[in-house]
């Protein structure tokens, strides 16, 4: 488990993986001599703390905590895109394993201290490769994940359920935009994952990441 962190809004986030789930609920049970549960919110007994509980990405339409129990062990397929400036790692998953993975890195000038006519050189030159980076970063996307996306495999069960991202947020919408990958964007979780520089190990404590309950503790 991750060390409790706050909550804007108030409150505070702990992230639970899904094989301490059960034990991190019965000690919740305990601390609060019970609780009642409606549908993912659970409320103490004897205080009225509550926890919302949130689900892995690609099992959206869980709506209690039994249901949540029991995907849980058996955890979706899902696809990860994680981009900066630099780098881009992206690739899919089932469970904690990387399946299929691309992870490759760019340059992209760093800003410059000049000033007049060369800074406006350098800043046009660095857009010019950042956009550049995009462009590849779509191209090496829509290569490793389509073949997974809904619809395309013979079986739908190996289709990827959900699409996680992380690192720069920019950078993931222009990659994004691509018509190419229009059959990915339903699936994009809403959350960002906070990333390094991509690479293969990165991808692969993402999938970790993505595979966490978040759960929402008030007070």
């Amino acid at each position: 488990m991750r060390q409790a962190r706050p909550a804007a809004g108030g409150g505070r986030w702990v992230e639970i993986s899904p094989e301490r789930i059960r034990g991190w609920l019965d000690g919740f049970y305990g601390r609060h001599d019970g609780a009642t549960e409606q549908g993912l919110v659970l409320t103490g007994v004897n205080n009225g703390d509550t926890a919302t509980l949130y689900p892995p990405p690609g099992l959206a339409t869980v709506g209690d905590v039994d249901a949540l129990l029991a995907e849980v062990v058996r955890p979706p397929r899902i696809a990860l895109l994680l981009v900066r400036k630099g780098a881009v790692a992206t690739g899919v998953a089932d469970g904690t394993s990387v399946t299929v993975s691309k992870v490759e890195r760019f340059y992209v000038q760093g800003r410059t201290a000049a000033g007049g006519t060369s800074q406006h050189r350098y800043a046009r030159r660095r857009e010019n490769q950042a956009q550049a980076a995009a462009q590849r970063a779509a191209d090496i996307t829509a290569r490793v994940l389509l073949p997974h996306a809904p619809g395309v495999p013979a079986d739908p069960d190996d289709a990827v359920r959900a699409l996680v991202c992380g690192g720069d947020r920019s950078m993931i919408d222009t990659v994004l935009a691509d018509r190419r990958l229009s059959p990915l964007v339903p699936l994009r979780h809403p959350r960002l994952i906070e990333s390094p520089e991509p690479r293969l190990a990165v991808l692969e404590d993402a999938v970790v990441t993505a595979r966490k309950i978040r759960i929402h503790l008030v007070p």
